[in-house]
């Protein structure tokens, strides 16, 4: 059972007690409206503040801290979610009845995350010069890594393609240009307006009580000027359907066919679970008809599968194939979907999507970190649902809820990467 507490105006703690865990993890996570020209800074910040505090000036002295923590663990926390970008820090640490007597872990820890946030190193009114270029290389690093993966890449230009209206086409970790021109003192400045303004999201998830868990944060929180500004409701995605198609051509050892569909159904509607359920029949897995058809019977291509972003009511498809048969694979994923919108849906294909579904969902108890993951996540989307209410909801998903969502799902984009001089 999830319970919410109020820590101070625009500071919200989440907690799932559950003494099975050894573990614990707790997040802390500052969400911003996504927005273009600060994307980059919120994906530098957190990686940055790891870098090194007041009373821990280095990577070394912070891992020595840790390993006196029992070996707890940091990591920068990013993430996209519809309308939000947020930005923070994620811990994962023993509980405290685990630890020898008279050792305590999470008030130190706590403080530990305090120090990092509040008390960064500086050099004049910015952060650490070096902490900021070092880390600037490394996010350069990780977007030329998604650049030259072509499937990431394909489906990253179609959704920029796609959303060019809307900030879901904005990329999670910014650009490669601007990260470039990120300065220690601007950035500095883009924290402390992040500090005072943006709605913070906690969530705890281990055996400890959550009236503890807040009792050890309040001191984070104490000394912060604060004044939050509330963000806007998420939004589906609403550009109507266009069906442009874009043709970009790199250097590819195999073309990249991806399709964007819009529909006005996500987490937060009624017939959430019969959209879910439809995009694991019709493309998720290795039982679900694109597979099956395009790639097993067909062999139109070497990869296929579809994706659902639940936040904006976006569905995507994206097939690895020869330049050759693009135009055949098109037509054979319309003509899927079409078959879905009219019922044509068997009994296995119906139970073999539901189960894939119902598996994944019974995993999120299983650890902290899933847990974690689900809750923190569903908050900041809308989705009202638990694990079970989710389950029980897919069970109740008939053929006919499947081929009514399908009948909502409209091709908005294609974009397509072929080979150079490829016909």
């Amino acid at each position: 059972m999830i319970q919410t507490l109020f820590l101070a105006p625009g500071i919200t703690l989440r907690g799932c007690t559950d003494g099975r865990f050894k573990q614990s993890v707790l997040s802390i996570q500052f969400i911003r409206p996504m927005c273009r020209e600060e994307a980059a800074q919120n994906a530098l910040i957190p990686a940055v503040l790891l870098r090194g505090c007041e009373a821990y000036p280095d990577l070394r002295a912070i891992t020595a801290r840790l390993d006196d923590l029992y070996g707890a663990g940091l990591s920068a926390l990013v993430r996209r979610i519809g309308d939000y970008q947020t930005t923070g820090l994620s811990c994962a640490f023993i509980a405290d009845r685990f630890a020898m007597a008279g050792d305590q872990i999470l008030v130190p820890m706590v403080q530990l995350l305090r120090q990092l946030f509040l008390e960064p190193v500086r050099q004049a009114d910015g952060f650490s010069e070096a902490f900021v270029e070092s880390e600037k290389k490394n996010l350069i690093s990780t977007l030329e890594a998604e650049r030259n993966d072509k499937r990431a890449y394909a489906g990253a230009q179609l959704l920029r393609t796609m959303c060019q209206k809307d900030s879901f086409g904005i990329p999670r970790l910014g650009t490669i240009e601007s990260v470039a021109a990120i300065e220690p003192v601007s950035l500095m400045t883009h924290y402390q307006k992040i500090l005072k303004e943006s709605p913070v999201e906690i969530f705890y998830a281990g055996s400890a009580q959550i009236s503890q868990v807040a009792d050890a944060l309040m001191p984070l929180f104490s000394g912060m000027e604060r004044c939050y500004v509330n963000l806007p409701a998420q939004t589906a995605f609403q550009d109507a359907p266009t069906q442009p198609l874009r043709t970009e051509e790199l250097e590819v050892a195999q073309a990249k066919l991806c399709m964007g569909f819009v529909t006005p159904i996500t987490n937060r509607h009624k017939d959430f679970a019969a959209m879910q359920v439809f995009n694991s029949l019709f493309g998720s897995g290795q039982s679900c008809k694109l597979f099956q058809t395009v790639r097993e019977k067909l062999s139109l291509c070497y990869s296929i599968g579809s994706g659902y972003y639940s936040a904006k009511g976006i569905v995507t498809v994206s097939a690895g194939i020869d330049s050759r048969n693009m135009e055949k694979t098109r037509d054979q994923i319309l003509a899927l979907l079409q078959d879905c919108r009219e019922g044509r849906i068997t009994e296995e294909e119906l139970e073999a999507a539901k189960l894939s579904l119902i598996s994944s969902l019974r995993t999120v108890h299983d650890s902290p970190g899933a847990i974690e993951g689900y809750y923190a996540s569903a908050a900041l989307s809308g989705l009202s649902l638990t694990p079970e209410a989710y389950i029980a909801a897919i069970e109740a998903v008939t053929a006919q809820a499947v081929a009514e969502a399908a009948g909502t799902v409209q091709l908005h984009t294609t974009y397509f990467l072929k080979e150079v001089g490829s016909c």
